[in-house]
């Protein structure tokens, strides 16, 4: 027999009945006629202004283009690997001690997390290209975008990672308890691994906004896939075949990742 989960999508969320159905597809219907239309004037609109003509659109048929994007594109995932992983240690340490018990720290990391949560990414990023020199501390642009950007996100993936936490049954916790196991060891080895399975789909989901914030990598004159696009632009005054095939890239990359979260959904039935 197979086994047959239910997800909490499906518990929450009943099928559409036929009448349901038949408004959902009219209403996608019109939706893409309307996407269509609006498709058909913005490309007359382009061809009308010579947006169109192959000498913005030849620099694609030279290898060093791709060479040059496929260079920013690997710096682009580099920072965002990086940033993901300073993110997940950051926001793991800040869960840790909302959830000690201790006043002091729980009130300290609760703190952090709403500022971190409160302040747009720009504002971090401004503040160690511009404040953070003026204290003679002299850092690389690949850190003057992996830190804010990790700085930002940090927060939510700590309430991430406590809702995890939290959705751990009491039981598990007071088995491991009982059979003699120190505290520590006791979340460390029965209630983390278990909350960090529920959370898995949310945590690559962060990863998708941590991609996306290492756009602003132009501020610090990081060479990431935008700063490069940046430089095509003005070598060749194509500013519309460039951004589009840079959109394309960011948005195959993060329907990847959208795929791999709804992938470890189904797996751990969330």
């Amino acid at each position: 027999m197979r086994d047959k989960r239910t997800s909490v999508k499906d518990a929450l969320f009943e099928p559409p009945g036929p009448k349901t159905q038949k408004i959902i597809w009219a209403v996608t219907a019109l939706s893409l006629a309307a996407l269509a239309a609006l498709i058909v004037v913005v490309v007359r609109r382009f061809y009308e202004t010579g947006q169109l003509d192959s000498k913005y659109w030849s620099i694609f048929t030279k290898w060093t283009t791709w060479k040059f994007l496929g260079k920013g594109l690997l710096g682009t995932l580099e920072a965002a690997v990086v940033a993901g992983i300073v993110t997940f240690a950051v926001g793991f340490i800040l869960m840790v001690l909302r959830i000690s018990g201790s006043i002091i720290a729980s009130a300290v990391s609760t703190a952090l997390i709403e500022f971190t949560r409160g302040v747009p990414t720009l504002l971090f990023i401004y503040f160690f290209f511009l404040v953070v020199p003026k204290f003679g501390v002299k850092l690389p642009a690949f850190w003057k975008i992996c830190l804010p950007v990790s700085i930002s996100a940090c927060g939510v993936v700590a309430e991430v990672l406590r809702s995890g936490v939290n959705a751990v049954p009491k039981g598990q916790k007071e088995a491991a308890q009982s059979l003699g196991m120190m505290p520590h060891s006791v979340f460390l080895k029965v209630v983390f691994p278990q909350a960090f399975r529920f959370v898995v789909p949310a945590l690559i989901s962060e990863l998708v906004i941590v991609v996306k914030d290492t756009t602003f990598a132009y501020v610090v004159n990081f060479p990431d896939l935008m700063q490069n696009a940046k430089v095509l632009i003005s070598n060749y005054d194509a500013l519309l075949s460039v951004y589009l095939v840079v959109a394309v890239i960011y948005i195959v990359i993060n329907w990847l990742l959208n795929r791999a979260s709804v992938a470890a959904a189904h797996r751990t039935g969330k």
